[in-house]
């Protein structure tokens, strides 16, 4: 079964809060709120990947240091198997503008559990609430 490495990140505000994203039509899990971040590309770090995403995704500019590895998701779907470690950042440059289209939320981690949330984000969300009270 083909490995699928994937990267995503806690974004925390000053006030404790974690942003999601949420998938857009046409593609897995639509309409699912998830953290955002994306594929690891070949040659590519997973820290170096989240950096791209999140200048991508969200116009945003984290720098290495400011990622801290905090837990991560091993999945298996029908056709492979999704492993994905999850960062917190709580230092960017720059203001979250989903350059996507995607609608963002930023939520209280004791309200993560609220949201409809694809099955490897799930174990991470309650990682957060359990971890990073407030």
């Amino acid at each position: 079964m083909k490995i699928m490495l994937v990267v995503a990140c806690a974004l925390l505000d000053r006030d404790g809060r974690v942003l999601l994203a949420q998938r857009p039509k046409g593609k897995n899990h639509a309409g699912c709120w998830e953290f955002p971040g994306g594929k690891v590309e070949p040659d590519e770090t997973p820290e170096a990947a989240l950096i791209r995403e999140l200048r991508e995704e969200l116009s945003i500019e984290p720098c290495e240091s400011c990622l801290q590895s905090f837990a991560f998701s091993s999945v298996s779907y029908s056709d492979f198997h999704l492993l994905m470690p999850l960062y917190v950042c709580r230092q960017w440059d720059g203001f979250v503008n989903p350059s996507e289209g995607q609608a963002i939320k930023w939520v209280k981690p004791d309200q993560l559990h609220l949201f409809d949330m694809p099955p490897a984000d799930i174990p991470l969300a309650a990682e957060i609430r359990d971890r990073l009270r407030r």
